[in-house]
């Protein structure tokens, strides 16, 4: 989690600054977009994190309860 949370903070600050440097902002703007841009990025990595583990746990689960549910009719066969 703190990998995602790292990843997403870096990849948002390279992201608004690149853009700030592109449209030729000021120095001290560049980086307030830049930081502003790390923490939208981190969250928004989280957030995609959160939402990937909960549906790989969610088909784990799933192919749980039918493998428990298809035993019974293999073993009747």
């Amino acid at each position: 989690m703190k990998f995602v949370f790292l990843s997403g903070g870096f990849a948002g600050f390279l992201i608004a600054a690149a853009t700030g440097w592109q449209a030729e902002h000021s120095a001290q703007r560049i980086f307030l977009d830049a930081a502003v841009g790390c923490l939208a990025g981190a969250l928004l990595f989280r957030w995609f994190w959160t939402v990937l583990v909960g549906g790989i746990r969610e088909t784990i689960l799933t192919r749980h309860a039918a493998a428990i549910a298809a035993a019974p009719a293999a073993k009747k066969q």
